[in-house]
């Protein structure tokens, strides 16, 4: 248990309580992502996922790396974590990662960054990359899908649990656009997430914000409730397209030849 604490050091869980329903309800991000990050590297032998979560990511990387180390900070998240060959999950903060120096060929960092002691974690960064090693961090924020949908979401984002949302948020509204990216920053094409979702997988989305579960936990109630109704109403019984604008910072942190 000692061991356990000083790995986590001050790291603040604040996804445990919603780990199935990450798994469960959280977009996927589209394949041509992998592939083009995959195309940056001169190696191809190992990523490492930082902050994997319910290992979406490291999933799709094994399509390009024969071995994938996903690490996380949350033993809640690595629990529910989805399983595949040649995907080795770690209980470890993004700071203090174990891995050797050198070591590593990609590093991916989807939606988590913001959490991070983005000082203590580039170091890191430039510990564990191999020379010519690529950095990836990418983050989404609101969703779009219709012009009466997005005004339900917007009042449930900002007018409902907008006071629950942490300082860290504002990293993401920014685009990541103040991160100090070590090394050569690399141009990246646009990408976005899409899912075809009835209304019942939006509202399941909308419980895993961390802004929601702050709200339950501090007033008792479901905030998501207050436009249930409204947003069912509007959304009607088919699936729609919901799309999420990705914003992806990539850089070589040690461009040293080897």
């Amino acid at each position: 248990m000692q061991k356990e604490l000083e790995l986590r050091g001050d790291f603040k869980d604040h996804f445990s309580t919603q780990s199935d329903g990450y798994a469960k309800h959280r977009p996927t991000y589209p394949p041509a992502l992998f592939q083009f990050l995959a195309s940056l590297v001169t190696h191809r032998k190992t990523a490492w996922d930082c902050a994997t979560g319910n290992g979406q990511a490291a999933i799709a990387l094994t399509e390009y790396f024969p071995r994938v180390i996903a690490t996380d900070a949350s033993e809640a998240q690595i629990s529910a974590a989805t399983h595949k060959p040649g995907v080795e999950y770690r209980l470890a903060t993004a700071e203090r990662s174990g891995l050797a120096d050198g070591s590593v060929d990609l590093i991916t960092v989807a939606q988590a960054l913001h959490w991070f002691d983005e000082k203590a974690f580039m170091e890191e960064v430039q510990r564990v990359i191999r020379a010519n090693g690529v950095l990836a961090v990418w983050c989404y924020e609101l969703c779009t899908v219709n012009a009466e949908c997005d005004a339900i979401v917007d009042r449930l984002y900002t007018d409902i649990v907008g006071d629950y949302w942490l300082p860290e948020r504002v990293t993401i509204e920014d685009g990541y656009s103040d991160v100090a990216m070590p090394g050569v920053e690399l141009p990246v094409p646009d990408f976005s997430m899409q899912s075809q979702w009835q209304a019942a997988d939006m509202l399941g989305y909308f419980r895993t914000w961390s802004a929601t579960q702050r709200y339950v936990s501090d007033r008792g109630t479901d905030p998501v409730a207050e436009i249930e109704a409204e947003l069912v109403a509007a959304w009607g019984e088919e699936k729609r397209v919901v799309s999420w604008p990705l914003v992806i910072r990539a850089s070589r942190p040690n461009t040293l030849l080897e």
